[in-house]
Formats: structure tokens, C-alpha cells, sequence
């Protein structure tokens, strides 16, 4: 489903050198990033890599150790209620009152907003097939997260920041989620930040991604850039490691069998040489799928080097 183009220029969130320990444990490093409003960005990255506590830090809710953050142009610490009213924040595990029914859950929740949209609550349970005299401890995990979303979106949100969504949700209830997201920001003047795991989801619905590696962002870039400049590379090298090293703009190699497989930025008739030098042979080369490039920069054993931040090419 296309969305009109975005205005590159007006920025929906902002991270400036922020920096988070936990003790003396950095979580969150130096991280420097921009969404543009109007996007779908997808926030991936490994468990314990600091994606929770960046959003946490975003909407106000954590203090960084060092650095700013601002989301719709105010500073994340200085976010007063009515600025929070345009922030729409779910979480996974989607909490709500047991004893509620859904109508319930509604009428609590309309009554701490400036805005409410009736309908469109209404229209994102029936997406998932609730009924709004359904108490919540009825309710299985697909439809809570059904229910949350609904609350959320119902504010009418500019900013939408949604943490793990999707997991543990049977394929139609991520379906459902998924087309939610979408219409919600169709018109192009909203703003979605998505953390998730899965793969498939992020590529279906997000035009940037964003990949933390270690507590730092590897990558941020749009999603085209990302799948059209990496491939991946099949070739018979020998068990000598080390030349790997000589390989031009490498994220990460790994054996399968007899054969390496390398996942690359940007081959050339250089990578093409540097391969011929370290003996590679019967080399076969295909473009990467998202997933393949996305899976080969979360890898623990990815190189150092990024290529796809706005600092580097």
C-alpha cells in the first residue's frame, strides 16, 4: 500500500550522541539518528541491544546518561501532557484491566485525551474480530494486542511508537496489525517508529530502518538503499580465515560446507579482485533479500564497519 512521498526536512524524532549505562554498563552508545516525518521506520536489532531503553529515553520515560533526544521538534524530558497526547505509545505485553470489558477499556481511556476517534476504535477490534461487550480476560493475546492498538491509534497520534507489537501473534493477528499500522499513516503526515523481530513485518510496512548493534546504530538508511547496495556471495575458500580480511567491504561471512557465504556492500570489479586473490573460486553472486541483509548486520560476528550511516556513503 503507497504512501505519499515525505518531506525529508521536517524530522519527527532526533537522537544526539545519547548514551545510556546501567551502572557502569553502557547500553545505549553515542547514537546519533533522525526519522523524517511521515515515515515508517523499523527499529531492529537483538535482544539486550539497547532498543527498548532508546524508546524509553524518546518518549521521556528514562533519562540518558549523556546526549538529547526530541521527538515532534520537543526535547523527550521536557514533554508536557498535551505534548504526550500526540504520542501514540504501545508496549509489548499489551496491558489492560482483566475486570474491563473492551467498551470499558474505551471509555477509560477517550476520557484522558483532547481527541478521540469512536470509529476508528471501533473499526481496528473489528479488524480483529472483538466485540465491545468482550470482557479482556476473554480476550487472547492477538486480540489484546488488538484492543491495545485500538486505544492507541483512537488519540490520533502524530507519532506513533510501537515496541515489539507483533510477538507472539498468529499470523492473522500480525496480518491485521500490520494493515492497521498502514492505513493509519497513509495519508503522510504521521509518523510510526516500529521495534520488532520480525523481519517480514518491518519490510511489509516500514520505508527506513534503523539496526542496533552493540548499543550503537549500524544502520540507517532506507529500506531500498539497504537491499539495493548489499548482495551475497557464494565461493570455495580454503579454511584460512584471515584473508577474509582483504575482502573489500565485507558485513559478514560464514561457512556452509565447503563453501563461503559473504554478504557484501557495494561488489565491484575491486571486491570481484580481492576474491581472486584469496583463491575464491566458483563464485556465484545474487542480490540479498531484506532479511539476508538485515540478519547478516545483527550477526555477533558481522565486521566492524557499518556503510550505511549518514556519516559513510
Amino acid at each position: 500500500m503507497g504512501r505519499p512521498s515525505i518531506i525529508m526536512s521536517e524530522i519527527a524524532i532526533e537522537a544526539s550522541g545519547l548514551t545510556r549505562y546501567y551502572g557502569s554498563k553502557p547500553i545505549v552508545r553515542q547514537i546519533d539518528f533522525a526519522v523524517p516525518r511521515g515515515s515508517v521506520t523499523g527499529l531492529l536489532g537483538l535482544n539486550g541491544t539497547g532498543k527498548t531503553t532508546t524508546i524509553r529515553i524518546l518518549v521521556g520515560l528514562l533519562a540518558p546518561t549523556r546526549g538529547r533526544s526530541a521527538v515532534l521538534g520537543i526535547d523527550s524530558q521536557q514533554l508536557s501532557p498535551s505534548d504526550r497526547a500526540r504520542i501514540g505509545f504501545a508496549v509489548e505485553g499489551h496491558f489492560l484491566y482483566n475486570w474491563m470489558s473492551v467498551a470499558a477499556c474505551e471509555r477509560f481511556q477517550s476520557g484522558t485525551f483532547p481527541r478521540w476517534d469512536s470509529r476508528l476504535f471501533r473499526d481496528t477490534i473489528d479488524r480483529f474480530g472483538i466485540s465491545l461487550d468482550t470482557k479482556v480476560s476473554q480476550l487472547s493475546r492477538g486480540q489484546r494486542a488488538g484492543v491495545s492498538l485500538a486505544l492507541t491509534l483512537s488519540s490520533l497520534p502524530e507519532l506513533l511508537i510501537l515496541d515489539d507489537p507483533a510477538l507472539g501473534l498468529d499470523p492473522v493477528n500480525r496480518r491485521a496489525l500490520n494493515e492497521t499500522i498502514l492505513e493509519f499513516v497513509q495519508s503522510g503526515d504521521r509518523t510510526a517508529l516500529l521495534s520488532s523481530h520480525l523481519l517480514d513485518d518491518v519490510e511489509r510496512i516500514a520505508d527506513r530502518i534503523l539496526i542496533m548493534v552493540n548499543g550503537r546504530i549500524a544502520v540507517d538508511c532506507p529500506l531500498e538503499s539497504l537491499v539495493d547496495r548489499v548482495s551475497c556471495c557464494t565461493v570455495e575458500l580454503d579454511d584460512d580465515t584471515t584473508k577474509l580480511g582483504q575482502i573489500p567491504r565485507l558485513i559478514h561471512a560464514r561457512r556452509v560446507g565447503k563453501r563461503c557465504v559473504l554478504t557484501l556492500v557495494d561488489f565491484d570489479s575491486q571486491t570481484q579482485d580481492a576474491l581472486q586473490r584469496i583463491g575464491g573460486e566458483n563464485l556465484s553472486r545474487n542480490p540479498a533479500a531484506f532479511d539476508e541483509a538485515a540478519i547478516a548486520y545483527l550477526s555477533r560476528s558481522r565486521g566492524s564497519e557499518s556503510f550505511f550511516t549518514p556519516s559513510q556513503p
